[in-house]
């Protein structure tokens, strides 16, 4: 396991100059106070400390994916604010997306995106630094990890603002361990203090013998260990498949057997399900997570599990929980070149989605799990 990383420190102006100084662009005077407090009060939002601290330094030009804060359209500015919000209502709308802490999902797609939006309207602003990497804008706070935000895919890109910067422009490795900790965007990077975990997993059913139904109810059953939520439908679906395939145990049939108005007695006819196969193991969490993650790795190349999903579920509840493991750095950072949809022409996504299963493949291959960094 790799330590917690220390606690954040300010990033100075002398750090600012010196990175903005490797940094790729045009660099223009700085932004003062007065025109840092007219920034926010025009678009109504607050850089955190670092980040005005890095724009006091210099403003990055030269480029369309650097903000330009004094000069910029308007509009365009505006659209960058908006544009993790409306990320997220795009997968309200179009992968049906919803946070698990919102009011229940109206049926009606127009009225869930009238509920999201109003949500939406109070969580804490994600500012632009360059292209889709954000900071969290909280005045006065600093040592925020940077965010890669595209849609509903959003991962940690650097510790802070110069591990960020040091990581992506310059090319060196990031050495991210720190956790975010700022309401509603904490729940995509690693379930952030008193924020539910993500949406069952997405898997299709693959057990064509017993050994592998009853492998699939006990990885349903470490799933919930760490915290991880199931639809009914996927416990009796689970339970029906392994009834199938001759698995025996008293409550399966029962749990194989529920109408859809009787599945609010799933978990528990599971729970009996589990007693009666001897699944119940009392597993420490992280041994959990490393079990998991080798599923999902499987699930990913058998095809059961969508690359770009089985890679988001091992960043968040794997890489992520796990204090970042260098094992999985090359996963993670395939996942995360897939889920750039603005960078990626349409017919590249098949090729990248391939690169992810054949790292998967390269992680089944070795030693699990993974020797320690």
């Amino acid at each position: 396991m790799t330590a917690p990383p220390p606690p954040p420190s300010p990033l100075t102006l002398e750090t600012a100059r010196r990175l903005q100084g490797m940094l790729r662009a045009e660099i223009g005077p700085g932004l003062d106070e007065r025109e840092l407090d007219a920034v926010e009060a025009r678009f109504g939002f607050a850089f955190s400390a670092d980040h005005r601290v890095f724009l006091s330094a210099g403003l990055p030009l030269g480029s369309q994916e650097w903000p330009d804060w004094r000069d910029g359209d308007p509009e365009d500015l505006a659209g960058r604010l908006a544009r993790p919000v409306e990320g997220v209502l795009f997968d309200v709308e179009h992968s049906r997306f919803w946070h698990p802490a919102w009011p229940p999902r109206p049926s009606e797609t127009s009225d869930a995106l009238r509920l999201a939006r109003s949500e939406l309207a109070t969580v804490p602003q994600l500012v632009p630094v360059y292209g889709h990497r954000y900071l969290p804008g909280t005045a006065g706070a600093y040592g925020h990890p940077v965010l890669s935000v595209w849609q509903t895919d959003i991962i940690v890109y650097g510790d802070d603002l110069a591990d960020y910067l040091r990581h992506e422009t310059l090319g060196h490795a990031s050495g991210a361990t720190r956790r975010l900790n700022v309401d509603f965007w904490s729940y995509f990077v690693d379930g952030g203090p008193g924020i539910d975990v993500t949406a069952p997993t997405p898997f299709t059913p693959y057990a064509v013998t017993a050994q592998e139904a009853v492998e699939c109810l006990r990885m349903l059953a470490l799933e919930r260990l760490i915290g991880r939520r199931h639809h009914p439908e996927q416990l009796v679906e689970a339970g029906l498949i392994a009834l199938v395939l001759d698995v025996e145990a008293e409550s399966l049939p029962l749990l194989a057997g529920l109408a859809r108005a009787e599945h609010q007695q799933a978990g528990a006819l599971f729970d009996q399900v589990l007693a009666e196969l001897d699944l119940l193991q009392d597993l420490p969490e992280e041994a959990a997570r490393w079990e998991l993650v080798h599923w999902w790795l499987r699930l990913i190349v058998n095809g059961s599990l969508a690359p770009g999903a089985g890679g988001d579920l091992i960043t968040y509840e794997g890489w992520s929980a796990l204090a970042r493991p260098q094992a999985l750095k090359p996963l993670v950072d395939r996942t995360d070149t897939f889920n750039d949809w603005a960078a990626i022409p349409p017919d590249d996504r098949e090729l990248r989605a391939k690169a992810i299963v054949e790292e998967a493949e390269r992680l089944l291959d070795a030693p699990w799990p993974p020797p320690s960094d």
